[in-house]
């Protein structure tokens, strides 16, 4: 047996620690649902992430029960399509009526439309090897489009010279989860499971890698700030007649213009 075999005692052990990382990942969420929560309202957050994750959930999970001996995948995702059913019931709970509407709308085409469109299209095909087939390629490319979302942070990112909207642990948990995801696929010989994940580990190690150049534009930004700040309160204080030393200063030359005309009157007395 070859290093590149099915290895099945590794593939449980990625398996388990993938299920590990996924779970966290899953959960991490819940910081962002605690505070709507607490403010009562999901204004100026959005339910597309959210409705994604159900999405390639749902789709892992089909992929898993038509797979033999797919219990880890089948367990993940149950985990995942709960928790994003309860993120998307929150937000719909807590989202201006627009978004409401926007969020029920799209789970109803993109998730249910789309989910049950794939269960008909890959029930006809008689084979069951020829079913797992079609929906481990459709699980790939879904994967593979997840993967590429952070592209615009990046982006946002090198623009800015920000890493605000980054957070090094997510980015770090994500690269993580798809090393582990990565060597469960390669020693089962799943390149279906394996194949996404090295674009999820190449694009994940970029932003871990992004993340430490810029981590410290946040510091310059708000030093920058604040010596432009002090420049200008510097500058307004010099032509501004309304601080002390400048008080004084007007004080004492209307003193002076005052005493001016007596003293002449007194000449000329």
């Amino acid at each position: 047996m070859g290093f590149f075999g099915p290895h099945h005692q590794l593939a449980f052990i990625f398996g388990v620690l993938g299920s590990i990382v996924s779970f966290m990942v899953f959960l991490s969420p819940v910081k962002t649902f605690y505070t709507i929560y607490k403010k009562r309202t999901a204004e100026g957050y959005q339910s597309i992430p959210y409705m994604v994750a159900l999405s390639s959930s749902m789709m892992l999970l089909y992929y898993g029960m038509l797979k033999t001996n797919a219990n880890l995948i089948v367990g993940i995702s149950c985990f995942g399509c709960a928790i994003e059913i309860i993120y998307l019931i929150l937000y719909i709970v807590y989202a201006p009526k627009r978004d409401k509407v926007f969020t029920v709308k799209w789970i109803i085409l993109f998730n249910l439309g789309g989910y049950c469109l794939i269960m008909v299209a890959t029930n006809l095909f008689r084979e069951r090897s020829k079913r797992v087939t079609v929906m481990g390629w459709v699980c790939a490319v879904n994967s593979v489009a997840v993967s590429a979302s952070p592209l615009g942070i990046m982006r946002r990112v090198i623009r800015t010279k920000s890493v605000e909207y980054m957070p090094f642990l997510l980015s770090f948990f994500l690269t993580l989860c798809s090393t582990m995801w990565f060597f469960y696929g390669l020693f089962l010989q799943d390149l279906y499971v394996a194949f996404p994940n090295v674009l999820g580990f190449l694009l994940g190690t970029a932003q871990i890698v992004i993340y430490v150049i810029y981590k410290n534009g946040n510091k310059g930004v708000e030093i920058t700030e604040k010596m432009q700040k002090g420049d200008m309160e510097g500058s307004v204080r010099d032509i501004n007649p309304c601080f002390p030393d400048h008080e004084q200063e007007i004080k004492e030359i209307t003193i002076v213009i005052a005493e001016k005309p007596v003293e002449s009157d007194e000449m000329k007395a």
